[in-house]
């Protein structure tokens, strides 16, 4: 039985999904007929939107999600553009913990001719990343954190993009239910204090970083003081900056 816009709009209504309208009226655009009930109920069972799409927008590119994916938050579009920010044509990034890849996609169009490097520990955030980064500059990798890379890039990163894990443990459970249960622990989890990571990557950031290079890290308002301490900690000169209308913190550090 076909499904109308109104009776897909209820279902997702009564399972609590606050833009009933609009999300009702992408499954039903970007769906086959016979697969709209299907996808309802996989939304209704509480998946995310985007995974359920197979994109999510993000800085006006269509970005390919995988289901049991992490989802490219608009306020990482802030860490996005700042990046961006230092970078110029020949430039070399890392889009560290890259989950699918949105933020070096989003580096490589609004700067051409950057080398995008990506590199996340979840095999299935790599898979995606590498369709999202199509090129012959933009490549991803999978392992923890640095090991990921290759070799040569020690001491010649210009731009360092780091979307890591910065919640913390205990409040995992608190989150809603298409993160804690759609999205992989690993992408979420950042220790204790929600900075463990940050302060990995702190430590580590140093050697692969160009004299004058940047190392650019989201984390949280009430987390941004401890991060900030973290490259500072380990000779950056740090600065934190923030936009209001994203709800967006990014930590930055200059080598």
């Amino acid at each position: 039985m076909t499904v109308t816009f109104t009776r897909a709009v209820d279902r997702l209504r009564s399972a609590g999904c606050v833009f009933a309208e609009d999300e009702a009226g992408l499954i039903l655009a970007e769906s086959a007929p016979e697969d709209v009930d299907r996808l309802l109920r996989r939304r209704e069972e509480g998946e995310p939107l985007e995974q359920i799409l197979g994109w999510a927008e993000f800085c006006g590119l269509r970005i390919v999600v995988e289901p049991g994916v992490f989802v490219p938050r608009r306020r990482t579009e802030f860490l996005a553009r700042r990046a961006a920010a230092y970078a110029r044509s020949g430039s070399i990034v890392v889009d560290l913990c890259c989950g699918t890849g949105a933020v070096g996609r989003a580096i490589a169009d609004q700067v051409p001719g950057v080398e995008v490097y990506a590199a996340d520990v979840d095999p299935v955030a790599v898979r995606c990343a590498r369709a999202n980064l199509t090129g012959a500059l933009l490549q991803a990798y999978q392992g923890d954190l640095f090991e990921a890379l290759p070799r040569e890039l020690l001491g010649r990163v210009d731009v360092l993009a780091v979307n890591a894990p910065y919640v913390p443990s205990g409040q995992i459970a608190l989150m809603p239910p298409e993160a804690r249960d759609h999205e992989p622990r690993v992408a979420l989890d950042g220790g204790p204090d929600g900075v463990d990571i940050h302060r990995r990557v702190a430590a580590g950031a140093g050697a692969w970083l160009a004299p004058g290079g940047r190392i650019l890290i989201e984390t949280s308002d009430e987390q941004a003081a401890v991060t900030s301490a973290a490259l500072a900690d380990n000779g950056f000169r740090a600065e934190i900056a923030v936009d209001d209308e994203l709800g967006a913190t990014v930590a930055i550090g200059q080598a």
